[in-house]
């Protein structure tokens, strides 16, 4: 989750085959390998064009246990400035959105965004503020 010094998040809008409509989301992928922190870092990057200064982990889940056995890192990063993008041929569609902390807390409430990392670590970076 990139955070600007003005309170706003970047959030990622994108077409998923499986629920047949866009999902506004928070910047992430797989880790391919790497570290997950890099991987969040490189993620941030080629999916927003911003790079951060200061990352920290918010927390770690399971989203889909029975299922899989991957695992999501929460990243919280700060300090952005701007890099580029990199998007692969997946994700030619994706549009990227600023909105305040407050108003994607609202929408998680609300149901618009429910991707279940993004639902977390927004609650989190919420819960960490108070």
């Amino acid at each position: 989750m990139a955070l600007d010094d003005e309170g706003r998040i970047a959030l990622v809008e994108d077409d998923f085959y499986l629920q047949e409509r866009r999902v506004l989301h928070l910047p992430g992928g797989g880790v391919g390998g790497q570290n997950p922190h890099v991987a969040a870092v490189r993620e941030l990057e080629e999916e927003t064009g911003l790079v951060a200064r200061e990352t920290r982990l918010l927390g770690v889940i399971d989203p889909l246990p029975a299922i899989t056995g991957a695992r999501t890192h929460l990243y919280l990063a700060t300090g952005l400035r701007p890099g580029r993008i990199h998007r692969d041929a997946t994700e030619i569609g994706m549009a990227v959105q600023r909105w305040k902390l407050d108003d994607a807390v609202e929408a998680v409430r609300s149901g618009r965004i429910t991707e279940a990392g993004s639902v977390v670590a927004l609650l989190l970076a919420d819960h960490s503020r108070a």
